[in-house]
């Protein structure tokens, strides 16, 4: 994945820096990584083509929260799924509950 990134650029929702930034703290907290393995981590993806999609905020009340409704979805992989739906974009993810969402509403899983 990290290879599909760097060369074709990837597009993510505005919280997924959070939750890059809480899975690496937890992955620190329990000791599976060092506070240097975090920072270097998160320069190499901070080195990365991703650009950020700020429109989950306006979209949240609306668009978002009807798709998570009717996929059976958290709010936030709803986002990401709104995200793939409106930019006509592969959704990248290991989630079976996304990954069966995402083939019924037509959005494509990257290898």
């Amino acid at each position: 994945m990290f290879e599909q990134v760097r060369d074709q650029g990837a597009v993510v929702p505005g919280p997924w820096h959070l939750e890059v930034a809480h899975v690496l703290l937890q992955a620190e907290k329990r000791g599976r990584i060092t506070t240097a393995d975090v920072t270097m981590r998160m320069d190499l993806i901070a080195e990365l083509p991703i650009a950020t999609d700020n429109e989950a905020t306006a979209r949240a009340w609306h668009e978002i929260l009807a798709l998570a409704r009717t996929q059976g979805l958290t709010t936030y992989d709803a986002t990401y799924l709104e995200l793939a739906i409106r930019r006509g974009l592969p959704l990248v993810t290991r989630d079976e509950a996304l990954i069966a969402a995402a083939e019924r509403t037509g959005v494509a899983i990257a290898e």
